[in-house]
């Protein structure tokens, strides 16, 4: 099997830490051995087409753990250039640098290593302790910093942000009737 470089699962994973106050994805990940698993795998031995991975897919780094139903990684000059992944829905988790946890699901993670965009659609939830996003399409160019969501057609994008103190929870006080009984 081609290897793919280690770089471009970094890199997805830095694209889900763009939500105010974020650390960043585990950077220790980076230098760890990375494992993948599918229940089959279709490549070339050249770039003449991307290289599928279907039934299943596995992919570990560190705490680097993504699971998709498909993967299709697209070379150029042995360079991985794009990555699809595809599934019902894929999940992306990871630990970030400050020990918290990160999790991400879309049904599409669509990456541009050549631009260094990352679309995520379908479904898309990305949240840690300090926030979350979620719609229906974020887009987040990791050169500029920008993250786009929602749009024409799009749908509408959903925010949380955390207080900083940690003093709130997740979950929203449930309405009061004005009644404190």
């Amino acid at each position: 099997m081609k290897a793919f470089p280690a770089s471009l699962l970094a890199l997805l994973l830095a694209a889900t830490t763009m939500l105010p106050g974020t650390a960043s994805a585990r950077s220790s990940d980076r230098n760890k051995p990375m494992d993948i698993e599918a229940g089959y795998s279709d490549y070339s031995m050249d770039d003449s087409r991307p290289t599928v991975l279907t039934g299943g897919v596995t992919i570990t780094q560190g705490t680097l753990d993504i699971r998709a139903n498909r993967a299709d990684i697209t070379q150029r000059n042995g360079e991985a250039v794009r990555a699809v992944l595809t599934g019902g829905p894929v999940r992306l988790n990871q630990q970030l640098d400050d020990g918290k946890p990160m999790d991400a699901v879309a049904t599409k993670v669509d990456y541009d290593l050549r631009n260094e965009v990352v679309v995520f659609t379908g479904d898309v939830n990305i949240s840690q302790p300090s926030g979350s996003i979620s719609g229906q399409r974020i887009v987040y160019n990791m050169r500029t910093g920008q993250v786009q969501g929602g749009g024409e057609g799009a749908g509408r994008v959903k925010m949380r942000i955390m207080p900083r103190n940690g003093g709130a929870s997740a979950d929203p006080e449930p309405a009061s009737d004005g009644d404190e009984g």
